[in-house]
């Protein structure tokens, strides 16, 4: 198979870039890691008349972590980040959940902006910022903006980004102290999208009773779905959690859909059982921050 033909663009910075994107307003498309793109040319489900490569933009490959979070650029491949060890200190969520993106090989190339811009729902990055509340920054001839993880997914293989933009960086923020982190997913196969797959965040207070717990879900609706679930939980210590009754009340919410792969039944059983999995990880990670927490409180 072979893409249509277009119009290949390689800037030398981004200023180029972006000009090259104004001037081919809704007939361009943006190449960095491709590992999306590219099938969708050669199987012509995308044909854009102008491929914009941004490849060469340096500026872009950065990863710079701080206790405010993560802030991924453009270029940043997901092996880079996944490896990243300030990346992994400040947001953990983001090195779990991208050992599960694909295969090796593929993360040496793809990139995480590109991923979120792909706007998959069945991807684990969406769930990730959706998760955190996380933002990505836009960028188009002479303007920026940043938008939320609320406003930027919009639907299946849709987001928020317009003609003529390019999703320059996003945003990973960070937890507060005695939180624990974790992702769960099934799928057919090893490296395949997600049958069903929950992302989880718990934060504990001083007494190491739950402050706050949600999830988010991914190959359940047309974007990621966020749930929290702190009151389900309540004030209790994490011992004393009934997880599977707050597991049913993740799987009260959400909306699945049959389709080859899998039953809406199916689909809605199997979020039910990760979200078990995936929120006693992240309090056992939670507790055992807040046990390091206090222990450096004493000395």
């Amino acid at each position: 198979m072979k893409p249509p033909p277009f119009d290949y663009h390689r800037p030398a910075s981004l200023g180029e870039a972006l000009d090259a994107l104004a001037e081919a307003g809704g007939h361009g498309k943006v190449l960095a890691g491709g590992q999306s793109l590219i099938p969708l040319l050669n199987m012509r489900l995308a044909a854009p008349g102008h491929l914009v490569d941004i490849n060469r933009l340096t500026e872009l490959d950065t990863i710079a972590a701080d206790a405010s979070g993560v802030r991924v650029g453009a270029l940043a491949r997901h092996a880079a980040v996944e490896r990243s060890a300030s990346a992994k200190a400040a947001q953990p969520l983001l090195a779990q959940a991208l050992r599960l993106v694909a295969h090796p090989v593929i993360r040496n190339r793809g990139t995480v902006v590109g991923s979120l811009v792909h706007a998959d729902p069945s991807a684990e990055m969406p769930a990730v910022l959706a998760l955190l509340g996380g933002s990505v920054r836009l960028a188009r001839r002479g303007a920026e903006r940043e938008v939320a993880a609320t406003d930027f997914f919009v639907g299946p293989l849709e987001s928020a980004l317009l003609p003529g933009e390019l999703a320059v960086s996003a945003f990973f923020p960070a937890l507060p102290g005695r939180s624990g982190t974790a992702f769960c997913e099934v799928a057919r196969r090893h490296g395949d999208y997600a049958m069903a797959g929950v992302a989880a965040a718990v934060t504990l207070d001083e007494d190491f009773r739950i402050a706050a717990a949600k999830v988010a879900c991914v190959s359940v609706g047309p974007v990621p779905v966020v749930v929290d679930v702190s009151q389900v939980c309540g004030t209790r210590p994490v011992a004393s959690v009934d997880w599977d009754a707050v597991a049913g009340a993740v799987q009260d919410t959400i909306e699945p859909e049959d389709d080859i792969h899998a039953t809406a039944e199916y689909r809605r059983h199997l979020t039910g059982v990760l979200v078990t999995r995936a929120l006693r990880e992240a309090a056992h990670d939670a507790a055992q921050d807040a046990a390091r927490a206090a222990g450096e409180g004493q000395a």
